[in-house]
């Protein structure tokens, strides 16, 4: 019988990076424009729209004797007996911290998966940096790179990885401060309490998380059938299987259910959890997370669980 997976090379900084752009630019222009652009800048989104030093407009508002006539807007006063003033809002970079999991369970792909988990969880990471560094975030990578805000964050965060490879397991976060956003991408099969026991100390720093969950399809449906070899690829420990397919609703039932706990426990925190699998476009996760990031309710994908 033909193997239904296999552990899978790791994938290049430059290779993922060429995919990650692909995979941004199938992002809707409506949704990076109307939510990122468009109707505020940073500092809006979250909540924290102010008066202050930026190019995009605010508000109009009557003058104030002492101020500027340079900041009357005349076409504005012109309407009526009244001089406004064009007020232009605050503009403050949100730092966004990404990191992807590079497990060696990360490397495995089934015939049922188009990439390997490690290679979408990639893709997913730079395209969040092309997309977010384009809105004039601050991205970084703990461990790997400090917070910047470039337009090419994206090539530098992929130069970096490229130096200073991602580890396996969840990052050491000392230098990330509070009030800010961290990203996490992995299968998180690890049990949820003792993933839990890292990310709950991050949620009462004031970090707002956001857990992205890769999934190949195999890890799911289990369509194993006959006399089956189980390899763990953390540990390199064997289980053989006369009958595997007897194994399969008590194996869907423990896997969903952990899905399940892990994104309760995340929501307990409010963290946000989205779930893709390797057999669907990145650009679903992608508007996920964007979404979630922008202060919007996210739509559930097909075949992922929010």
């Amino acid at each position: 019988m033909a193997s239904i997976g296999q552990i899978v090379n790791p994938t290049s900084g430059n290779d993922a990076l060429s995919r990650a752009r692909q995979r941004a630019a199938l992002v809707p222009d409506c949704l990076v424009e109307a939510k990122r652009i468009a109707n505020t800048v940073i500092a809006g989104w979250h909540g924290r729209r102010k008066r202050g030093i930026g190019e995009n407009f605010w508000q109009f508002r009557p003058y104030s004797e002492g101020e500027s006539l340079s900041r009357i807007d005349w076409r504005r006063s012109a309407r009526d007996d009244h001089t406004y003033v064009r007020d232009r809002e605050w503009e403050a970079a949100h730092t966004i911290w990404l990191w992807a999991d590079m497990s060696p369970s990360m490397m495995y792909k089934s015939s049922y998966g188009s990439v390997s988990k490690e290679s979408r969880a990639l893709v997913i990471m730079l395209a969040l940096a092309e997309i977010l560094a384009r809105s004039g975030e601050r991205i970084g990578c703990p461990g790997v790179m400090e917070p910047i805000s470039a337009r090419n964050a994206a090539e530098r965060l992929a130069a970096a990885l490229m130096h200073t490879p991602l580890t396996g397991g969840l990052p050491e976060t000392v230098m990330v401060r509070g009030w800010s956003d961290l990203i996490l991408i992995g299968d998180f099969l690890d049990d949820a309490p003792a993933i839990m026991a890292r990310l709950g100390p991050l949620a009462r720093r004031g970090l707002r998380g956001h857990v992205v969950e890769i999934a190949d399809p195999a890890e799911e449906i289990f369509p194993y059938n006959g006399r089956t070899e189980f390899t763990d690829p953390e540990t390199g420990e064997r289980l053989t299987s006369g009958r595997a397919e007897s194994l399969r609703e008590d194996y869907r039932n423990a896997y969903l259910a952990r899905r399940e706990n892990l994104g309760q426990s995340l929501r307990h925190l409010g963290w946000t959890f989205v779930s893709h699998r390797t057999d669907h476009l990145a650009s679903e996760a992608l508007v996920a997370v964007h979404m979630y990031l922008s202060g919007m309710p996210a739509k559930a994908t097909h075949g992922g669980q929010l």
